[in-house]
């Protein structure tokens, strides 16, 4: 079955003040300085347009304006925090934009089932922090948990740093309350770990950005707070020591490993470099490390962490390492992985993937990359880093030094065709926990099996018949 893309076509100024009316006029954004920041990617990979934006106040309201839209024919796109990489938050032809930021409350937090209840546009930090204060943990945690929602997160099932122990977003999500195309509501916020009721509607809306409804609420899973922290950087000599490292790590620590980043010494020397106030971790080069974090529900996390560190020394895994001593130095560790992105910037262009491979592979996969995008373009720059611990790897390619931007940006798709060939050469997935949204959207029928896209086809049809639900996204 195909999916047909919705043609934009302009709309009246009456039905722009139908829309409006359902919000308010405060809430009805027109201005378009006003608009500007609900409609380019952070990256600036892509910019949209849109005559009206919406910030509804709560789920009645969305359910309105979703009735509107099929009563109408109007296309939409949901928007949380707008930190999405992929362009799948972007109207990119005039669709009316709902913005999630105002559906901000966290409506109950029960200790004794460890759940809580939260609206979509609940800032991933104050999610963080409200379970914090509950002497409680929520584990997802990126480097945008600063802006980015609750709903952002589950409709793009993100991954994170302690995806390794707790799983990505859609392992953390119990119930959810989802807003159809048609205006129907979907009342499924259960927080029962046991419902064997039939299908399992919750992830058809978790990792499918926007395509199929509106989430406006989540029920989450909480965990014990950790009663010890302990953080180290760790220097090796490749990622198979990492690797080695790792097995390790999980023998000695078991579910207490929470991180385990591997980072190049590139990664070290753009952030030294460009980041606000980073510090190198020790004073020496080494080619490459592990961030590594053991959070345990006793007081034993010390002990773990110099276990493992000194069972990899006296096998000549680990060259050197140091443990955080405090939390500013705990909080500089980890202030160095989360800038690693932005510092790549000031080097020039950089084509980045996100994808994941089966963990035994890394190694193989990053030496068969590197080979693949150095012969396309002689003086490019691979810098590999991200989750080792679940095989999630952030390959991104700087620019050649002193070679010219536009037209290393211009062979975006030669390195993602050569990039993504290895991956699928190692069984692994073009898309980790970034999404498909329009970035890899031409991509997917090549990769996924053809029956799970008629499958994906249906389930969109059935849902949304006349395609008006962040249309030309994923499919």
């Amino acid at each position: 079955m195909k999916i047909v893309q919705s043609t934009p076509v302009a709309l009246s100024p009456d039905l722009l003040a139908r829309f409006a009316a359902i919000v308010g006029e405060k809430y009805a954004v027109t201005d378009p300085q006003e608009a500007a920041p609900y409609l380019t990617e952070e990256r600036g990979l892509f910019q949209g347009h849109s005559p009206l934006v919406l910030r509804p106040g709560s789920t009645a309201e969305v359910a309105a304006i979703c009735k509107l839209a099929t009563e109408t024919k109007t296309a939409l796109v949901p928007q949380g925090g707008n930190t999405g990489l992929v362009g799948g938050q972007v109207p990119h032809n005039g669709e009316v934009v709902i913005s999630t930021r105002r559906l901000d409350k966290i409506r109950a937090v029960d200790t004794q089932s460890n759940t809580m209840t939260v609206e979509s546009g609940v800032i991933l930090a104050n999610a963080q922090q409200r379970a914090a204060d509950a002497d409680r943990l929520f584990p997802l945690s990126l480097g945008a948990e600063g802006s980015c929602t609750i709903g952002g997160n589950l409709s793009t099932n993100a991954g994170g740093i302690a995806a390794l122990a707790y799983g990505v977003a859609r392992d953390l999500v119990l119930g959810l309350e989802v807003v159809l195309s048609d205006g129907r509501i979907m009342h499924g916020l259960s927080s029962l770990k046991k419902d064997n009721t039939g299908y399992d509607l919750r992830d058809l809306f978790v990792g499918a950005e926007g395509t199929l409804g509106v989430i406006t609420a989540a029920t989450l899973k909480l965990f014990p707070k950790p009663r010890s922290i302990e953080t180290a950087f760790a220097s090796i000599t490749s990622p198979d020591d990492a690797l080695a490292l790792l097995d390790i790590s999980r023998n000695v620590a078991a579910g207490s490993l929470t991180s385990f980043e591997l980072i190049p010494q590139i990664a070290i020397d753009f952030t030294v470099k460009h980041g606000p106030s980073i510090r190198a971790p020790m004073s020496e080069r080494h080619p490459w490390y592990v961030l590594m974090e053991i959070s345990s529900p006793r007081d034993d996390a010390r002990t773990t962490i110099e276990s493992i560190l000194a069972d990899g020394m006296e096998r000549d895994i680990v060259t050197d390492a140091v443990i955080a001593a405090n939390l500013d130095q705990r909080n500089a560790f980890w202030k160095l992985r989360e800038v690693i992105s932005p510092a790549q910037k000031p080097e020039g262009g950089s084509i980045k993937h996100d994808v994941s491979v089966p963990v035994a592979a890394v190694p193989q996969f990053l030496t068969e990359a590197d080979a693949a995008v150095t012969q396309l373009i002689p003086g490019a720059r691979p810098f590999a880093f991200g989750h080792l611990g679940d095989g999630n790897i952030h390959y991104n390619v700087s620019q050649p030094v002193g070679g010219d931007t536009a037209a290393f940006l211009d062979r975006w798709h030669n390195v993602n065709d050569v990039v993504h060939g290895v991956v699928a050469k190692l069984g692994g997935s073009i898309s980790a926990e970034h999404g498909i949204g329009v970035l890899k959207r031409d991509e997917l029928p090549h990769v996924k099996d053809p029956v799970a896209i008629d499958i994906m086809r249906a389930i969109k049809h059935l849902l949304d018949p006349h395609n008006i639900m962040n249309p030309g996204k994923v499919l």
